[in-house]
């Protein structure tokens, strides 16, 4: 993963050396290097940093096999996972692909029914779970993949283009996929679609999140714009503090500033709902105190079980669960920990159940995320038999796995677009 980083890295700082650095007589060979290069960059570069970074790395029992009763409850499920990032890469997602965690195919093999596709728009090279500050053009990561990828100038240069990029890319796989993929961004929409799953299983679904407040820019109105390009979530912070609040990895970690104030209400009033994964403890809280409909955190785990930055404690859990709201629980180090993932997943997930009860908790794996997981998302079943194993009952497996979230989007998505 760090190889395709560097390599995402080193080939954007050439160009950044060859257009800022150098003077207009020396630049005719670097310039002519790069082109040279730019064929197979951009051939080459978005797929083997996919493959690098987007890994399947199992650490149970290799033979380990679901049992038949959890294949049979599995296929009863309506299975929800609230958080992946595979609208960042290059592949066509209505493709059954050997790389990354995510495609229609895939879910339609995990009865998966709704997957989460959110949207990051800035992310610091050199990133870490404990200080990182504001990147600026160049360097970000999402730059390099925006130019390796050929997305275009505006979104290069813009996060609200970038953000309206990934937007159109999920809007482009439901036209293409024959049927078999559907955007889910009205209270319609949603019942259209499950009464649809009563009698076809060979379909799946997916809705549209915003990871990180940064990607409004310094404009309100680009809540309104999201909204009506049909996100349904907005993340208030990712790994660096911005103009709406701090970040649990950013330098200050302060809480919501009065123009976040204005996003939390704005974002409400179009029936999106907060997310609070990566938001500093402040913001959550005073955020969680500010909202008027149910907060989620899309894909966390808690200090409880892995006791490290990246994870909430039992008073954020408390706070987000007292919203109403629910938590999504990751799939990848450092939301988990220990040798066994799947094991701290089920631990993180009995963890919360016990703590605020089941109604709280959902499914947040950080699907092609830049994370190794220890199955893609045709292998959720696992999930489904670890709950089993530990004498979770039926009914509270279903909310997990699914159901905690369709009643939130029942609730709060809106009747129109």
């Amino acid at each position: 993963g760090s190889l395709a980083v560097a390599a995402l890295w080193v080939g954007w700082r050439l160009l950044r050396v060859a257009v800022c650095g150098a003077a207009v007589g020396s630049l005719v060979v670097p310039v002519v290097v790069l082109a040279v290069m730019c064929g197979q960059v951009f051939v080459v570069l978005p797929a083997y940093s996919e493959l690098a970074i987007n890994r399947v790395v199992p650490d149970h029992d290799p033979d380990l096999s679901p049992s038949p009763e959890a294949k049979l409850l599995h296929q009863e499920l309506l299975v929800v996972d609230m958080h992946s990032d595979s609208l960042l890469w290059s592949r066509d997602l209505n493709l059954r692909s050997s790389s990354g965690h995510v495609d229609v195919q895939r879910l339609i093999a995990g009865n998966v029914a709704i997957q989460g596709f959110t949207i990051p728009t800035s992310v610091p090279i050199g990133l870490n779970m404990e200080r990182n500050s504001r990147p600026g053009l160049l360097s970000d990561i999402i730059t390099a993949v925006a130019t390796s990828s050929r997305w275009g100038v505006n979104a290069i240069m813009s996060l609200p283009a970038r953000t309206l990029h990934m937007v159109q890319k999920l809007y482009r796989t439901e036209r293409e996929s024959g049927g078999s993929f559907v955007v889910i961004k009205t209270k319609g929409d949603l019942d259209a679609y499950l009464e649809r799953r009563k009698t076809e299983k060979n379909i799946t679904a997916g809705y549209l999140g915003i990871e990180g407040a940064h990607a409004i820019g310094h404009d309100i109105l680009n809540v309104d714009v999201f909204a009506h390009a049909g996100v349904r979530t907005l993340g208030l912070a990712h790994f660096f503090d911005n103009d709406v609040g701090g970040s649990m990895h950013g330098e200050e970690k302060g809480g919501l500033t009065p123009f976040g104030k204005q996003v939390v209400q704005r974002a409400e009033k179009h029936g999106m709902l907060l997310d609070m994964a990566h938001a500093s403890n402040r913001l959550i809280h005073e955020a969680c105190a500010l909202a008027t409909r149910p907060v989620v955190s899309s894909h966390t785990g808690v200090r409880g079980v892995c006791n490290n930055n990246r994870n909430i404690d039992d008073a954020a859990i408390r706070a987000i669960a007292a919203t109403g709201g629910v938590m999504g629980v990751g799939f990848f180090r450092p939301a988990q920990c220990g040798p066994c993932l799947l094991d701290s997943i089920a631990d993180t997930i009995e963890y919360i159940s016990n703590l605020v009860g089941a109604d709280h908790v959902a499914l947040g794996s950080d699907y092609d995320g830049g994370v190794k997981v220890p199955f893609d998302t045709s292998g959720v079943v696992l999930i489904t038999d670890a709950l089993l194993q530990r004498n979770m009952s039926h009914q509270d497996i279903a909310k997990v796995m699914g159901g905690n979230m369709i009643r939130l989007l029942r609730e709060q998505l809106p009747h129109s677009s």
